[in-house]
């Protein structure tokens, strides 16, 4: 009897377990398809739940985090890559839920992030530089300036600022030319100030598929977010 018993109580907690994956899967799906729709995109992110057991989290209504992977972006005519959205302390009422009520959805912390490509870069970018790169942990441009007391070609090494116009890029040395020749008109604007979940950019780092941009917000609502 003890051996029916166990054979029993594995099979109970077996099906628990297949009935909270079920219910993930399908959680995640449906929360794929609502970001989808509230920001027009062409294809439906990726989204993973963490925690277990999920069901005792559905029921409670809070998730320790919520991870949202998008993919590809535009904003403003700028089309940045590998955009992430992780959620942490996530509060959404079952009942809320189920109505497609978003007005009592908070989260603690919603941090995104993105990589905005050198090329996608590139074409913001004066007239006359042709290769934007990195060096190391600095952002360096290159190309042929004609004009401003100077002609031929030209290296310097920029420094990135987020802005409220966007990331603003400014040379900061070049290789034999004096900075007060190129600065003003090499300097430029890349017109990406917020991603999704209502963050400013705050942090910038220089990889070498791209500029890697964050930003953090706190006391999220979901109610309150800007649509596409």
């Amino acid at each position: 009897m003890r051996k029916v018993l166990v054979v029993l109580a594995i099979l109970i907690v077996g099906g628990l377990i297949a009935a909270d994956r079920i219910g993930v899967t399908v959680a995640q799906n449906e929360i794929g398809k609502q970001v989808a729709a509230q920001y027009s995109l062409p294809k439906q992110p990726v989204v993973n739940i963490h925690g277990f057991p999920f069901l005792t989290q559905a029921i409670g209504g809070t998730y320790d985090q919520i991870d949202v992977n998008i993919g590809e972006w535009t904003q403003q005519g700028i089309t940045v890559s590998q955009l992430k959205i992780e959620l942490t302390g996530v509060n959404a009422p079952l009942g809320d839920v189920a109505r497609g009520d978003s007005s009592n959805i908070t989260a603690k912390t919603a941090t995104a992030s993105a990589v905005i490509p050198y090329a996608v870069i590139q074409q913001r970018a004066p007239q006359g530089i042709t290769k934007i790169s990195a060096n190391g942990s600095d952002l360096q441009i290159e190309g042929k300036v004609s004009g401003f007391g100077l002609t031929g070609p030209i290296t310097a090494l920029v420094s990135v600022k987020a802005t409220s116009k966007g990331i603003v890029i400014t040379p900061q040395s070049a290789n034999g030319v004096p900075l007060s020749l190129i600065q003003a008109p090499l300097s430029f604007v890349v017109p990406v100030q917020n991603l999704p979940v209502g963050s400013r950019i705050s942090d910038i780092k220089v990889t070498p598929d791209g500029l890697l941009v964050a930003a953090t917000t706190n006391d999220v609502k979901f109610s309150q977010l800007p649509k596409a």
